[in-house]
């Protein structure tokens, strides 16, 4: 599976790193693969030779499942209702995660190259090292955040006394298991980043094959794991810009529907630096 990644300036020193829309993988269910009640999930756990990640996996799926079923239930809420409140609410807060997390997250385990797209004038190698920093440093904040979210499970499950919905439990139920994919999509981008270049034809410069940092990642194809693209389509849209510290609106539009790219997680990188 090839994930295709967008890579531009936005605005100033901000880059944008985000990856095209799967229709196909969207299109294809994959719930039904993960347990739907929780007997279901206390049967596949208590499989012997199931190793520890399946099950943690299986527990995130369930726990995901729960979640999207009941924000649903809230985006569905009468206009002026406490459930409707609840969810202008939701839409708040997630309007303030970082566009880097949610580039993350959308680096699934199944990928196995990544095509990164990117402006011709810019250097291949500054576009790999600007890509390598940003899974390294996402190892490294997600893990932080991911434990300290954990942490909060048990203060906040304590609001579930109150009659009222508990609504920071759910958020940090959230945000743990959002800081947990977001860590499971950093390591997957730094290995396959720091992966050596199978074949060199497809890569845009053979001197990154002496960049040799990782070795131990199964690669069954002959596909490289990485490949840098350069586009003149890329290049011009933003070379419209020439003489502005950032892209307009209008260009951004543009090149999200060129990429098939979403727009509102584009803009959030225009006052965000990670």
């Amino acid at each position: 599976m090839r994930a295709k990644l967008v890579v531009f300036p936005i605005r100033g020193r901000n880059w944008c790193f985000s990856r095209s829309i799967d229709h196909s993988r969207s299109a294809s269910p994959t719930s039904s693969q993960s347990p739907s009640t929780f007997k279901e999930l206390w049967n596949n756990i208590n499989i012997g030779d199931k190793p520890l990640n399946a099950k943690a996996e299986l527990c995130a799926d369930y726990i995901a499942n729960k979640m999207n079923k009941a924000w649903i239930g809230l985006e569905k809420a009468p206009d002026g209702s406490f459930k409707n409140k609840i969810h202008g609410l939701g839409l708040w807060l997630l309007s303030r995660v970082k566009p880097s997390e949610i580039f993350l997250k959308s680096i699934p385990k199944e990928v196995t190259s990544v095509e990164v797209i990117y402006p011709s004038s810019l250097n291949a190698q500054l576009v790999r090292r600007r890509l390598r920093h940003i899974a390294m440093r996402g190892t490294i904040i997600h893990r932080k955040y991911f434990y300290g979210s954990i942490s909060l499970i048990p203060l906040t499950s304590a609001f579930s006394v109150l009659p009222l919905p508990n609504v920071p439990f759910f958020w940090v139920l959230f945000r743990s298991y959002s800081h947990w994919r977001a860590l499971q999509g950093s390591e997957k981008l730094f290995q396959l980043v720091s992966g050596s270049c199978k074949n060199s034809n497809t890569c845009t410069d053979k001197k990154e094959t002496e960049h040799k940092d990782s070795k131990n990642e199964t690669h069954s194809s002959d596909e490289p794991y990485w490949v840098l693209r350069p586009s003149k389509e890329l290049e011009k849209l933003i070379r419209q810009e020439d003489g502005h510290d950032s892209l307009s609106q209008q260009a951004i539009v543009e090149i999200c529907k060129t990429y098939d790219l979403n727009t509102k997680d584009v803009k959030k990188y225009e006052k965000s630096i990670f």
